[in-house]
């Protein structure tokens, strides 16, 4: 097929973003927006990667904006995820075994 023969059509580049925000995977962007996977891949990956950074900045957001308002099983997952917290912490100084006289 040459190229003045080849059949172009537009593509929603607001939907694709909003569908990838969401973390919607190629295909299922492809499905929706009646394209290839391939050509996601080919004309629209940048386009993807910074809407899936926008959506974890929305959704990681949301989640401090929660803690924030005082969710207390938000503010402990996140203690668990970035401060290293632990249900069980450990005394890593006295894990030793007391030692056994007989």
């Amino acid at each position: 097929m040459s190229d003045a023969n080849k059949k172009t059509y537009k593509l929603d580049h607001d939907l694709i973003f909003k569908l990838a925000a969401i973390h919607c995977s190629y295909q299922e962007i492809a499905d929706i927006v009646g394209t290839t996977v391939h050509n996601l891949e080919k004309r629209f990956k940048h386009v993807i990667e910074k809407a899936r950074s926008e959506g974890k900045r929305s959704l990681r957001k949301a989640q401090f904006d929660k803690a924030l308002q005082g969710d207390v099983r938000m503010q402990i997952w996140l203690g668990k995820q970035y401060l290293g917290q632990a249900d069980q912490p450990t005394d890593e100084e006295n894990t030793a075994p007391l030692p056994w006289e007989e």
